[in-house]
């Protein structure tokens, strides 16, 4: 589904990616790991169309790179990022809404799926995004781009900051995604539910893929772990 090869990027002078590659198919959950500043959050945005990309993204067989962020959005690409974006001065139920796909096409996603998913949101549906918590902002965030129908998603460290409870439902929901046939790109600093979750792991270290494997490969390498992982 989606095939990323020699992708570089930069930030002015500054080399981010550096020849990146990886592969995502069709259903797959994806983790990539490593530490903060190595590359994680750029790759997504350079895939996205956010960072001017270098380099190959094909998806579904078309090359991407270079795109406008709304075309890419267009051909089903969804992006949650790192720091929830939402409309702070517009309601739950709002923000839902619009993320919500043409209603002459049909969507794998409607809001009782949501509310189904989260109650918490129910709840919450007129109440404004600036008023709910973290935890429910990063919900709403990742909700509202299931609204658009995406076939590949890239959600960017969705647990930071939540409590187990949370990070828990989190997991479940990203297990929720991808059986409903969306592949999942998952930039993640918690080991554990990248672990229990994904299918196939990379790991960036400097701009760099440094490790790419299953949840077993990365369990049995200690090296790796020590050197691109571990505090």
């Amino acid at each position: 589904m989606l095939k990323v090869k020699q992708l570089n990027a930069y930030y002015g002078n500054s080399h981010i990616l550096q020849g990146v590659d990886l592969n995502i198919e069709k259903g797959e959950i994806v983790s990539l790991l490593g530490r903060n500043g190595v590359g994680r959050s750029t790759t997504c945005m350079t895939i996205m169309g956010l960072v001017p990309p270098k380099g190959s993204i094909i998806y579904n067989g078309e090359e991407i790179a270079g795109l406008k962020p709304h075309e890419i959005a267009h051909r089903g690409i969804g992006f949650v990022p790192e720091d929830r974006w939402i409309f702070p001065g517009l309601t739950v139920m709002q923000n839902l809404i619009l993320g919500q796909k043409s209603r002459k096409q049909k969507s794998r996603w409607t809001l009782d799926d949501v509310f189904t998913l989260f109650p918490r949101l129910e709840e919450r549906s007129n109440v404004h995004g600036g008023l709910i918590s973290g935890g429910e902002k990063q919900m709403l965030t990742i909700c509202r781009t299931l609204m658009g129908d995406p076939d590949f998603i890239m959600i960017d460290e969705p647990t930071e900051g939540l409590a187990p409870r949370v990070v828990e439902q989190m997991g479940q929901l990203i297990e929720t995604i991808a059986a409903r046939g969306v592949s999942v790109l998952l930039v993640e600093q918690k080991l554990s539910i990248a672990l229990k979750i994904s299918r196939r792991l990379y790991i960036m270290g400097q701009g760099r893929i440094v490790f790419s494997g299953t949840p077993d490969d990365l369990k049995h390498d200690r090296e790796i772990r020590k050197e691109w992982l571990e505090v």
